[in-house]
């Protein structure tokens, strides 16, 4: 599993169906749904329910959705704490 799995995984669940979150994302709709369908397998889960216009998240899918936005956020916040060090150890070496 993968950081961009993530991020496709609720970018399709914040757009409601996948052809609107592959123009989000700038990427054709059948590699995001491939993308998606991985996902399931790796997880051996369905995250989806399939066959609408809009889609529907399952049970573990709405489950998966909650720690995925986690995850996420998590990581976003590791990245920003990073750059914030280098820019201390940045300062720190302009002063000396």
């Amino acid at each position: 599993m993968e950081l961009r799995q993530l991020s496709y995984f609720t970018t399709i669940v914040n757009e409601g169906n996948i052809s609107q979150a592959a123009k989000k994302l700038n990427i054709s709709q059948p590699p995001l749904s491939h993308q998606m369908k991985l996902l399931e397998e790796e997880l051996g889960v369905t995250l989806f329910e399939r066959g609408s216009r809009r889609i529907r998240l399952t049970p573990a899918g709405k489950t998966f959705y909650d720690r995925a936005l986690a995850i996420l956020d998590l990581s976003q916040a590791a990245r920003t704490r990073s750059e914030e060090h280098t820019s201390e150890l940045q300062s720190q070496r302009d002063i000396s």
